[in-house]
């Protein structure tokens, strides 16, 4: 989602499957954004596990730039593009009320998802319109934390009841060897995913994707999958073809 030309394809493909019938909801983070406007703060991004250290300063950038900017972007390029988008954080309607992370100590304001209240978006859903929710929330003090966009995504999927939970990322899938991008895994098992993790195959960022997939089909959702999001029509070839575009997690 760097390229414009990409994000505006994905915009597209949005829309017509919500045309078609199909009834998405969009959450998203903002990585690279967030990196560039804490360079130009001089402030340092670290990560562990995959998961942004997230101090007060870098939860205030956080919450600026995936509310403030990318929300409104989406928003703006789905209405272009013809459906009817709905712009939310996790602090809206109470959809998300957040708890910190068991790895406070190292990973600061990073939050998990405590609960998921799906009222605001049935009701937006129910319209035919697109929900786009950018994935910060608060606890139940009012404390903002920084929620990995996946988790968000796999957490949502179980609470509205989804068929299909799609994870867009700038890798081809879940490869059996990581140095190998022609080793793609197609289609895997929970009990199969879960070894690839022990055995040290997945690792890095892919594990945060990997976990909330698992999560989101305990939960009920049918199929998880983690596709390509650099290749042009990614989104429509894993939904409407056999082949699909990526890995595909069945429980």
């Amino acid at each position: 989602m760097k390229s414009a030309e990409l994000k505006a394809s994905v915009v597209r493909d949005l829309v017509l499957l919500s045309c078609v019938g199909l009834r998405p909801v969009l959450v998203h983070g903002g990585g690279p954004e967030i990196n560039v406007l804490l360079n130009q703060l001089n402030i340092p991004a670290q990560f562990r596990d995959g998961l942004r250290v997230t101090d007060a300063r870098t939860m205030e950038v956080v919450s600026m730039v995936l509310v403030g900017k990318v929300n409104k972007d989406l928003v703006s390029r789905i209405n272009y593009a013809g459906a009817t988008a709905v712009g939310l954080s996790g602090m809206d309607g109470r959809l998300l009320v957040a708890r910190p992370s068991p790895n406070a100590a190292q990973l600061g304001f990073v939050g998990e998802v405590a609960r998921v209240d799906p009222t605001v978006l049935q009701t937006i859903v129910d319209n035919g319109s697109i929900p786009v929710i950018a994935s910060v929330a608060a606890d139940e003090y009012g404390q903002p934390y920084n929620i990995n966009a996946d988790t968000v995504a796999g957490e949502v999927a179980a609470a509205l009841g989804g068929e299909k939970l799609i994870l867009l990322t700038d890798v081809a899938g879940i490869l059996r060897n990581r140095e190998d991008p022609g080793s793609l895994v197609k289609e895997i098992d929970i009990k199969g995913v879960k070894k690839m993790v022990e055995e040290g195959k997945v690792g890095g960022g892919m594990i945060p994707k990997v976990n909330c997939c698992i999560r989101s089909l305990a939960q009920g959702v049918t199929t998880a999958s983690i596709i390509d999001g650099r290749v042009e029509h990614s989104l429509l070839h894993e939904i409407m073809t056999d082949e699909g575009a990526g890995t595909m997690i069945t429980s």
